[in-house]
């Protein structure tokens, strides 16, 4: 029996109309107390051309250019978190203590510390001397040769390379503490009988995660997954205040150099609906196909 449609109808109901229509509302009211309470005169046309002008140097344009710095920090920061929240969620389901006392450490310290307080322990008292420490510092910080094409778009320009690292770090360290906990439940909701199947068939530990358990955990985690990854791109703007020119930080630039307060926060605040929208369609299909092998037909 098809419990898991390929195909989903949408409809809009009687209560989807009326908040429809609320916010609507709501949208018309604020436009009209911001034109005549707060006495703000928009500027639309400024705001595209300033965000639409090419740099003095000929480059993108500077907003395009944070925004492209944002998604390289939320992919790159995601796929850390990925592989480190998916080790320590492993080893917090392990019955080994000396592999779940570590992991459960790491995971209570950083979700019981406010994520802006982390960040400037990390920037501050961790990535001067982790830098140096990895062998890093003349490739981050003293690197003189041309880049190509591809690296050019994986990981910016080369003087901001040190910053991108940074930013990584930072969110993907942050993220890999709720992804452990998210891979440690999906873990605990496979039925004992499956582990006992495995384990009966003699299969090898690689073998058995790898062809049995993953992909039940896969598709139990996918929901809270696409949650998290949307989080992260969110909580990225948090790293704006060490100075990584990503979205926020340019925005912030361009708000306060240009005036135009309102036109630039609204066209940043919609560009991160965008990633958030699109990553949100995307795990939406990856989660449709993982439920495919619980389909017979």
């Amino acid at each position: 029996m098809n419990n898991f449609p390929n195909k989903r109808r949408w409809r809009l109901n009687r209560l989807d109309i009326a908040l429809l229509i609320l916010l609507s509302i709501a949208a018309a009211w604020l436009w009209y107390r911001s034109s005549a309470g707060v006495n703000y005169h928009w500027n639309w046309s400024a705001a595209f051309s300033l965000i639409l002008t090419p740099r003095a140097d000929g480059s993108w344009p500077y907003l395009f250019q944070g925004f492209l710095a944002t998604i390289r920090l939320s992919l790159w920061g995601m796929a850390f978190a990925l592989v480190l929240g998916s080790a320590l969620g492993i080893c917090r389901h392990s019955e080994r203590s000396w592999l779940r006392t570590p992991a459960t450490a790491y995971i209570m310290l950083v979700r019981n510390m406010p994520p802006l307080v982390f960040i400037f322990i990390f920037y501050f008292f961790i990535s001067n001397q982790l830098i140096p420490l990895l062998g890093l510092e003349s490739l981050l910080r003293e690197h003189k040769g041309d880049i190509n094409f591809i690296q050019r778009w994986l990981f910016g320009e080369p003087q901001l390379w040190e910053n991108l690292l940074s930013g990584v770090l930072c969110v993907g360290l942050l993220a890999a503490a709720y992804i452990a906990e998210i891979v440690r439940a999906g873990l605990e909701s496979i039925e004992k009988g499956q582990w006992e199947a495995a384990d009966s068939l003699g299969l090898s530990t690689r073998t058995k995660y790898r062809f049995i358990i993953a992909p039940q955990v896969f598709t139990a985690i996918t929901p809270p997954l696409a949650g998290q990854a949307i989080s992260l791109v969110k909580d990225s703007s948090i790293v704006s205040l060490i100075s990584i020119q990503e979205l926020t930080f340019v925005g912030t630039e361009m708000a306060n150099s240009s005036g135009l307060i309102f036109e630039i926060w609204i066209l940043v605040g919609l560009a991160y609906l965008a990633l958030c929208f699109s990553l949100s369609l995307l795990f939406g299909r990856i989660e449709q196909h993982s439920r495919r092998h619980l389909n017979p037909a």
